[in-house]
């Protein structure tokens, strides 16, 4: 939108035109400090423990840890991150143009077979130095992970192309759940499910149980991939990401899958992983 160097019309001159304010094409965002990091990578882990947490108790489990830190320290932090405290609540906030929100259609549904209903969410991934964030798709049936990607930012386009590659490799389902996030009620993300006659169903507010799969998924990933291991860069975690997946569709056991791998029980039958 903004063109540097134009050898005609100025920065100032173009901001005037598009009507933006030079502040933000002049603004270079500052890179999070190693303490805020360490906080963040403390919230997460504690967030996976007790998502019921809000800032002040939050605060109070990090001042335990040795940190001095306020509320609106956790505040940012949290909201950096894109979790907050989940539980039942009002609906006291209006989705803006385009962002509209769609019931939740699995209550007292029976989910019996695959590509009946899909599921997908954001995480907070920590780095070495940094984060990045993480979206899957996962079919609720057999928990395979359809797809996912990751991104430096918590935009629409990384979610999309996730589900555009469900899309394509597995076909299509009958129902797709998300959360409220303003990534899943975009009109570029809805759309592509209203393309394919998909029906939409989305989390009450603040009801962690309502993708519950998501959330278990989440939790192996972080302690069984993340965690383990200090991160350099996005190339790294996408590089060990890749190798968890394959690992947790073919041949991590499941307990609650009666001990198959995701791959058979989506499949129907024993997967051979025979080169």
């Amino acid at each position: 939108m903004i063109e540097r160097g134009h050898p005609q019309v100025s920065l100032s001159r173009q901001c005037e035109l598009l009507k933006l304010s030079r502040s933000s094409v002049y603004y270079v965002p500052r890179e999070q400090c190693q303490e805020d990091l360490d906080l963040m990578y403390l919230i997460d882990q504690q967030h996976l423990k007790t998502p019921y947490y809000g800032s002040r108790k939050m605060r109070v489990h990090l001042q335990h840890q040795g940190y001095r830190v306020n509320r609106k320290r956790v505040q940012r932090l949290m909201r950096t991150m894109g979790i907050q405290a989940v539980y039942p609540r009002p609906r006291t906030s209006v989705p803006g143009d385009g962002h509209k929100v769609y019931p939740y259609l699995l209550k007292g549904l029976k989910i019996d077979r695959p590509n009946q209903v899909w599921a997908t969410d954001i995480s907070y991934v920590p780095l070495a130095r940094g984060f990045m964030y993480l979206v899957a798709i996962i079919d609720w049936y057999s928990r395979k992970v359809l797809s996912w990607r990751i991104s430096n930012t918590m935009d629409t386009d990384f979610c999309v192309d996730a589900l555009e590659e469900a899309l394509q490799r597995h076909g299509t389902p009958e129902i797709f759940n998300t959360d409220q996030g303003v990534q899943f009620t975009s009109e570029a993300f809805t759309g592509v499910l209203k393309e394919h006659g998909i029906r939409i169903s989305m989390d009450g507010k603040g009801c962690y149980h309502d993708n519950i799969f998501v959330e278990r998924l989440w939790r192996s990933v972080k302690h069984e991939c993340v965690y383990l291991t200090a991160f350099e860069d996005g190339r790294h975690l996408k590089q060990a990401l890749h190798r968890y997946f394959r690992h947790y569709n073919q041949t991590r056991y499941h307990q609650t899958l009666d001990y198959q791998t995701p791959d058979e029980v989506y499949y129907g039958q024993p997967i051979s992983l025979a080169a």
